[in-house]
């Protein structure tokens, strides 16, 4: 976001990667499967199978799946555009299923309300100043990253994590008309987190990317006397119906930001952020010379 905050972004440490790729709190994951399958059944019950069901409430199949599934945290937009294709009585039922999700908020809740934003997205847009965002990160710097988690993962933790943001992945390609910019600093690139070898895959990577037609991919240059990211990482999203929301964590700790005014501002700094940055074409320039170098 399929999950990551992992950063949801970021996508730093694995309680946030789990959040939103089902390494949440056991008691969370049972509850999104309890909605999931009550969700089903009601769907069911009406005689409707996803595919006709999905266009009737404004989401696509996939994404509908995943939260019959209890993999994807349920919008509250798909709770009233249930209960007007399913009637009142399953409206009700379905609230009850997911106020006992919101009992339940926290971290993890947090990243698995994002992960869903960011498939229903016409845009998203990135700031990253602690660590390249998990949609850009290449499987040796995913690793690098898990291998200095702390307090230690297993290997299955590891492993788990690792495969779960190399599937979110899949949104740049899965979501050919939502558009993707990312602004990320240029120290994160100099720092050669995990050694040369990794730094030079993720150079690769960033380029390969960055020739998506629906990426735009920005550095902020090691010296910019005119900074508006000073208050730190963030993410916004553009829903389908034209509001935005945002996302920010830190140390153990995450928010989803829905106030539209909070929204404006944040959007206000990171269009800066993109006039402060380097254009697509130097950022292009510079990974080349960076991955040269090494």
């Amino acid at each position: 976001m399929a999950t990551d905050n992992g950063g949801g972004a970021g996508g730093s440490t694995a309680r946030r990667e789990g959040g939103a790729d089902g390494g949440c709190e056991p008691e969370l994951s049972d509850s999104l499967k309890t909605f999931g399958a009550v969700l089903k059944a009601l769907r069911e019950e009406a005689r409707l199978t996803q595919e006709q069901f999905a266009p009737l409430v404004r989401y696509s199949v996939a994404y509908i799946a995943k939260i019959e599934q209890g993999k994807r945290f349920p919008p509250r937009d798909l709770l009233d555009r249930s209960e007007e294709v399913l009637g009142a009585g399953a409206g009700r039922v379905l609230g009850a299923a997911a106020r006992s999700l919101t009992r339940k908020a926290g971290l993890a809740t947090w990243f698995l309300q994002w992960a869903g934003i960011e498939e229903d997205t016409t845009s998203l847009y990135a700031y990253e100043c602690r660590v390249v965002p998990g949609l850009l990160q290449p499987e040796p710097y995913i690793r690098a990253l898990f291998e200095r988690h702390l307090p230690p993962l297993t290997e299955e933790q590891s492993e788990r994590q690792v495969a779960a943001r190399l599937a979110r992945q899949q949104l740049l390609v899965e979501r050919p008309n939502t558009a993707f910019s990312f602004v990320i600093e240029q120290a994160l690139l100099e720092r050669r987190m995990g050694g040369a070898e990794v730094t030079k895959a993720l150079l690769t990577h960033l380029l390969v990317v960055g020739r998506h037609r629906n990426v735009e991919l920005q550095v902020m240059p090691l010296v910019q006397e005119e900074h508006a990211g000073f208050e730190g990482e963030m993410y916004l999203a553009e829903t389908t119906d034209h509001r935005w929301a945002g996302y920010i964590e830190g140390h153990g700790s995450s928010m989803l930001v829905n106030d539209p005014k909070a929204a404006s501002s944040m959007l206000q700094r990171y269009g800066k952020l993109r006039s402060q940055a380097l254009s697509h074409q130097a950022t292009a320039c510079l990974l080349e010379q960076m991955r040269g170098a090494l």
